[in-house]
C-alpha cells in the first residue's frame, strides 16, 4: 500500500488509515476476537497507521489496538493517539452504561475535558499504559471546540515541547469542523490535521480554508468520515448523515450520486474512499472499522479504480463542483502493479 509523510516529518502514513472508534465498542459491542481480527486484516492489507483515542470507548479502543499491534516490529507501523479529555474513574461506576457518549461500554470512568500542559503529559502517559507500547509517533488535541483558547495556549505549546525532545514526531488537531483547524494552521506549528466529515463527496467546506492553509504551508490532512456517518456506504431513506437522520435534499443528492457511480459500475463507497486523495493535501484516508470483512471490504473498495467518467458525470449533473480536485484514474495494470506497495 502507498506510503507519504506528514508534513516536514519523517512520519509515514498509508493511504489507508485503520480507525480503531469502532473496536472500542462504538454503538455495539464487538467481542476481542472480533476486534483483534480487524487489526489483523488491516495488517495483512498492507495497513500501517493507525488512529485511536481515550474516548473510545473510555480507554477499550487503546487496550484493544495495543494489544493487537503487540509483538510487531515497533519501528514498522505509525499510531497516533489524541488528548483533552482524561479518563478518571466515576464514582457510581458500572452501574450503567456509556451510550450516551456513543459506546458499548460499562460506565466505569468519566471524561473530564482537560486542555492544560500537565493534562497533556497526563493524557499521554495514561494512553502509553493502555496501548502498552513506548511511544505514539502522533499526538493530536481531539475536539477543542470549546476550549480553543486553552488548547491554542497551554495544550499545544506542550505538545510543541514534547515534539521538540523526540517524545511523539508529530503534532495536530483532530475537528469535525474547519474554522479551528484553519486557525491552527495559521498561527501554530501544527504537522497534521485529522479532518472528519469535512471533505467528502458531499460536501467540501475544507476546500474553502484547511485544505489550502495546509498545502500552501506544507502540512499534512487526514480525511475522516468520508461517508457521513453512512450515507455514502449505501444511501437509502432511515440513512444517518452526520449523527443524525439524513435531510431529504441531501438524501436526493446521495442517490443522484449512487445512480452515476452505477453507471460506471463502481460502489460509491469506493467512489467516496478516493475522492480525497486527489487533493494535494491529503495524506489519509481514515477509515473505521469493527470486523475483519469490514477492513477487506474497505480495502477492496479503496483498489477499485474510479474512472474519470465518473467524476465527469458529477461535475454535469451539478452533483460535485467544478473547482474540486478528483484523483487521477490510475490503469488497472498499473493497480495490479502496486495495489500493496508498502514503502
Amino acid at each position: 500500500m502507498r506510503t507519504t509523510t506528514l508534513g516536514t516529518t519523517d512520519v509515514r502514513v498509508t493511504e489507508l488509515s485503520f480507525g480503531a472508534a469502532g473496536i472500542g465498542n462504538l454503538f455495539r459491542p464487538v467481542s476481542d476476537e472480533a476486534a483483534s481480527a480487524a487489526v489483523e486484516a488491516a495488517w495483512e492489507a498492507g495497513v500501517r497507521t493507525f488512529d485511536t483515542a481515550p474516548h473510545y470507548g473510555l480507554g477499550l479502543s487503546e487496550r484493544r489496538l495495543g494489544g493487537a499491534l503487540r509483538g510487531r516490529d515497533r519501528d514498522a507501523y505509525t499510531v497516533s493517539t489524541k488528548v483533552g479529555r482524561l479518563l478518571e474513574p466515576h464514582p457510581e461506576g458500572g452501574r450503567g452504561d456509556d451510550l450516551a457518549q456513543g459506546f458499548a461500554v460499562p460506565d466505569t470512568h468519566r471524561r473530564v475535558w482537560d486542555f492544560s500542559s500537565d493534562g497533556v503529559l497526563r493524557s499521554l502517559e495514561a494512553s502509553l499504559d493502555r496501548l502498552g507500547l513506548d511511544r505514539v509517533d502522533i499526538a493530536l488535541l481531539h475536539d477543542p471546540d470549546h476550549h480553543a483558547e486553552q488548547a491554542l495556549t497551554e495544550a499545544y505549546p506542550a505538545l510543541e515541547r514534547l515534539r521538540g525532545e523526540g517524545v511523539v514526531k508529530a503534532i495536530g488537531i483532530g475537528v469535525n469542523q474547519c474554522a479551528l483547524p484553519a486557525r491552527f494552521l495559521r498561527e501554530t506549528d501544527i504537522d497534521v490535521v485529522l479532518l472528519a466529515g469535512r471533505y467528502t463527496l458531499l460536501e467540501q467546506e475544507g476546500l474553502a480554508e484547511v485544505l489550502p492553509e495546509a498545502a500552501a504551508r506544507g502540512r499534512s490532512v487526514v480525511v475522516g468520515g468520508v461517508f457521513n456517518s453512512g450515507l455514502l456506504t449505501d444511501p437509502e431513506p432511515g440513512a444517518m448523515y452526520d449523527y443524525a437522520p439524513t435531510p431529504p435534499q441531501v438524501l436526493t443528492r446521495a442517490l443522484r450520486m449512487k445512480a452515476a457511480a452505477d453507471r460506471r459500475g463502481v460502489p460509491l463507497r469506493a467512489a467516496a474512499l478516493r475522492f480525497p486523495l486527489g487533493h494535494p493535501a491529503v495524506a489519509s484516508v481514515l477509515s473505521g472499522a469493527r470486523s475483519a470483512e469490514e477492513v477487506r471490504d474497505t480495502v477492496d473498495q479503496m483498489r477499485r479504480t474510479v474512472p474519470a467518467a465518473l467524476w465527469d458525470e458529477l461535475r454535469a449533473e451539478d452533483l460535485l463542483p467544478p473547482h474540486v480536485p478528483v484523483p487521477a484514474a490510475a490503469p488497472e495494470s498499473w493497480r495490479d502493479r502496486h495495489g500493496d506497495e508498502h514503502r
